[in-house]
């Protein structure tokens, strides 16, 4: 079982960790390469995984349903609505994922385009915590 916090900041992990807990994110996406830095492999169907916040504080066990490499330009709008974000809307989406994914290539010396394979990860809530004020 492996832990780890959603985004790239304290602040963007707990946003997104009471999304999970709220039950609106049941998927999430990230790049191969951030999975290669960091010597990982891919998710897959059946891995459970514990969401923290920044700071390590466990909120969460996930199961992942579903992965999927889908090229950056062909995420749809069902996905999009699944990650459960902004208004849930691909235009929010794309908008959100390129600023996220050009932070995080930046870090790693790539760049993002239409043709950029995504991890798209489908789960689903197993345990819920509850994120402490």
């Amino acid at each position: 079982m492996t832990a780890f916090a959603f985004g790239d900041s304290p602040a963007l992990a707990k946003e997104l960790a009471a999304l999970v807990l709220a039950g609106h994110k049941r998927a999430t996406a990230s790049l191969p390469a951030q999975f290669e830095a960091d010597g990982a492999p891919l998710p897959e169907a059946g891995d459970v995984s514990i969401v923290t916040l920044g700071d390590g504080t466990p909120v969460a066990i996930i199961e992942t349903t579903e992965v999927r490499l889908v090229p950056f330009g062909a995420v749809d709008a069902a996905f999009a609505s699944a990650e459960g974000e902004g208004d849930r809307s691909l235009a929010w989406w794309r908008a959100a994922h390129t600023a996220f994914f050009g932070r995080v290539l930046a870090r790693l010396g790539g760049r993002l385009d239409d043709s950029s394979l995504v991890v798209c990860e489908r789960f689903r809530l197993l345990c819920a915590g509850r994120i402490p004020e």
